[in-house]
């Protein structure tokens, strides 16, 4: 047997061993949480109230502020480090009830994309903890060295089209509630499954909004060669509050975080394995 098929042979045991399973279960609620306290700060620019950085990065400031915070925040790095390492073990074996190649591919790069973002939340954390620089390194600074390359430009504005298309995504994941085929909620209750498909439908498309405010952002940063221009979920949000009736909109976003956040939830109790 060759030793790719003993490399996803392995993936496989370990993605659904029962230490990795609890611990990345744990750390998909933990992302849930962060979430909750992303939709509390964009709430907070919604009424006009001075806030940290609606992100994820500014989700876990805010919590590292709280009473015990810091003991709060090695939870955090655990939960979404064990969850990191989940994605990537699916990435690699898993979604094998998944019945068309196209599909399964398709779910296992979403899934290398959330470990992505959950390691980097993660690693951010870990600089927090252990007073390293928590500065610097944002889609601003990332965008200008890149627009500084031969060909940036061009780059830069691939990358924006790249993220509109996975707002396209988020979107019909969440109106063709296809969020529902990774999860079994064969024993779950009735009004457990009506929750489930709502706050998952929601969350999608909430999710789906930033990407798309996130993706104009950067392919207008590439048009202008400005890379002022660009930016990340903060600036996506204070771009919607920024617009006419933005209030609305963004308290329109902000619930569709809180609702990601419950399908988080959901998503660390049922999900398929």
């Amino acid at each position: 047997m060759s030793t790719t098929w003993h490399a996803r042979h392995l993936a496989r045991r370990l993605e659904t061993s029962r230490p990795v399973q609890v611990l990345g279960r744990f750390g998909d609620a933990c992302y849930g949480v962060v979430y909750l306290v992303v939709a509390w700060l964009a709430g907070q620019i919604a009424f006009g109230v001075p806030a940290a950085e609606a992100d994820q990065r500014g989700a876990v400031t805010v919590i590292s502020a709280q009473p015990f915070g810091m003991a709060l925040l090695w939870v955090l790095v655990v939960g979404l480090v064990a969850f990191g390492v989940w994605q990537l073990l699916a990435a690699a074996a898993g979604f094998r009830w998944v019945t068309t190649k196209r599909a399964r591919t398709m779910r296992r790069l979403s899934a290398v994309g959330r470990a992505v973002v959950v390691l980097t939340i993660a690693g951010f954390t870990v600089r927090l903890l252990t007073g390293g620089a928590t500065t610097g390194g944002g889609q601003q600074e990332a965008t200008a060295t890149l627009l500084t390359l031969p060909g940036g430009r061009v780059l830069v504005l691939a990358i924006g089209v790249a993220v509109l298309v996975a707002a396209v995504f988020a979107a019909r994941r969440g109106v063709r509630e296809r969020f529902l085929r990774d999860l079994d909620l064969s024993g779950a209750a009735t009004r457990t499954r009506r929750w489930v498909r709502w706050s998952g439908k929601v969350g999608y498309l909430a999710k789906a909004v930033a990407y798309a405010v996130i993706g104009i952002l950067l392919c207008t940063a590439a048009i202008h060669l400005d890379p002022n221009r660009a930016g990340g979920l903060d600036k996506a949000l204070r771009t919607l509050a920024a617009q006419p009736f933005g209030a609305v909109l963004l308290i329109a976003v902000a619930i569709g975080f809180v609702a990601f956040g419950v399908y988080s939830f959901s998503d660390a109790r049922y999900r398929r394995s």
